[in-house]
């Protein structure tokens, strides 16, 4: 939402954080020239890497597909594609991102669909990942066991867990709740007991962030529903907590007396500081920053790019799903 300058000052930030990554920066060549020096801590780091168009927020995947070369979020990718960029990172259009990065980067063998994955907050030690958050709006049984399988790959890989507990989302937790494809792919997944995951069953909507699970798997549909769902709850919660507050000297009072536990909260439930969409399934990583993240947010999802690639989510998954059709064939 606020283009170059938030996402030049992320780039700054992460390189505060860490001392390895080197940035292309894809964009209008002039305009980030004019910026850059604002930013010394990304000199000696970054390279522009020219593109004259860029994919607005409204325009259909199908049309900006046909300037795909031009675009940066095209370039970006083909960058990846290269093997010129380990990542990319883009705060732009969802559905172009993840039309150029299929038809581009290609899905790992095995792989029918890739699914958009992130990480929410939760009462546990580390964040919940949910896949998909709407890349797939339909899906059958053999798309949910998949994406089980990356979800827990990533979850691995992120929070550094050895089994983490996966569950699929559903109206209900018996056995018997659900569609013909949910319940087919739980059947499915009880059979994966070779692989560095525990399956949990079924998980209903009220305890997606309860902190027992690692990895919520469902539909893109149903996951995108319940992700918004859940950030109109946190700013909900927010707003309510600020109106409350401020309603009263007294409250006013209690504010400044309770304002380091309001702070925590807070924080907890920033989107920024658990900003980063990974599109899992590709051959190459490519990580969804919000449009409206700020610069610690874009720096988090830099961050989290660059550990995916240092601890090579891609074989991971490769890997964990070849096993899983080994001990199912």
């Amino acid at each position: 939402d606020d283009g170059l300058a938030v996402m030049l000052a992320g780039a700054a930030r992460a390189c505060l954080a860490d001392p390895e990554p080197s940035f292309l920066l894809v964009g209008d060549e002039a305009q980030i020239a004019a910026a850059l020096p604002a930013h010394p801590m990304l000199a000696g780091r970054a390279e522009i890497v020219h593109a004259p168009d860029v994919v607005s927020a409204g325009e259909k995947p199908s049309a900006a597909l046909r300037r795909a070369r031009t675009t940066s979020i095209g370039v970006a990718i083909d960058l990846v594609k290269q093997g010129r960029a380990d990542a990319a990172v883009s705060s732009g259009n969802t559905g172009a991102l993840m039309a150029m990065a299929k038809l581009a980067l290609r899905t790992l063998p095995g792989i029918d669909r890739p699914a958009l994955a992130a990480a929410m907050p939760s009462l546990g030690a580390n964040d919940v990942v949910m896949l998909d958050l709407g890349a797939n709006t339909e899906c059958d049984a053999a798309n949910l066991v998949q994406f089980a399988v990356m979800g827990a790959a990533y979850a691995r890989t992120n929070f550094d867990l050895k089994s983490p507990r996966v569950a699929l989302l559903n109206i209900g937790t018996e056995e018997m709740k659900g569609t013909d494809i949910i319940r087919d792919a739980a059947a499915q997944l009880k059979s994966a007991a070779h692989l560095p995951m525990t399956f949990a069953g079924f998980v209903e909507g009220n305890r997606l962030s309860r902190g027992d699970l690692d990895v919520i798997v469902c539909d893109g549909f149903s996951g995108n529903i319940a992700l918004k769902t859940a950030e109109g709850t946190a700013r909900f919660v927010a707003d309510l907590l600020k109106r409350a507050f401020s309603s009263s000297f007294r409250s006013k009072v209690g504010f400044l007396i309770s304002r380091p536990a309001t702070k925590l909260l807070r924080d907890h439930l920033d989107p920024n500081n658990h900003n980063g969409a990974v599109f899992l399934g590709l051959n190459g990583i490519v990580v969804k920053s919000h449009g409206g993240a700020n610069a610690a947010g874009v720096a988090h999802a830099i961050a989290l790019a660059a550990k995916l690639v240092r601890d090579d989510l891609t074989r991971r998954i490769s890997d964990d799903l070849r096993n899983f059709e080994a001990q199912t064939a």
